[in-house]
């Protein structure tokens, strides 16, 4: 990733990488901030024609408040079939626990990033941060 901004191509690029290593009748839930936009774009562009079928976007419960009513209602994903509970934010809190160790891992080396994130990862999730 090269430039800041919700770029669409990643998150396809992602995705196509990621049905790559799945078998070829699993069905896949992603959350998506964007979610809404994406499910848009590859159907009126056809993208991933073979691969949107397997898919269920949805919109993780915080950002599905800031869109439109008829998007809520589509993408939320208490709404939404096979999400359950998730209210789609895991990944949001672990992110804000980890960032205060953005400044000292900006000059770190590949195997200090992977130790410090690895341990300072496993403490947020077990809870003893």
């Amino acid at each position: 990733m090269t430039s800041a901004g919700e770029k669409q191509h990643y998150a396809i690029a992602l995705i196509i990488e990621l049905f790559k290593n799945l078998p070829s009748d699993m069905v896949v839930g992603i959350l998506y901030d964007i979610g809404c936009q994406l499910d848009r774009s590859c159907n009126k562009w056809d993208l991933i024609p073979d691969l949107l079928p397997r898919i269920i976007f949805a919109i993780s419960v915080f950002h599905a408040y800031g869109h439109q009513w008829p998007c809520q209602i589509v993408y939320h994903p208490r709404k939404c079939v096979g999400f359950g509970f998730s209210d789609g934010e895991g990944c949001e809190r672990l992110w804000s626990a980890l960032k205060a160790l953005i400044p000292t891992l900006r000059v770190s080396g590949v195997c200090g990033r992977f130790f410090c994130i690895c341990f300072h990862g496993a403490r947020v999730v077990d809870g003893f941060w």
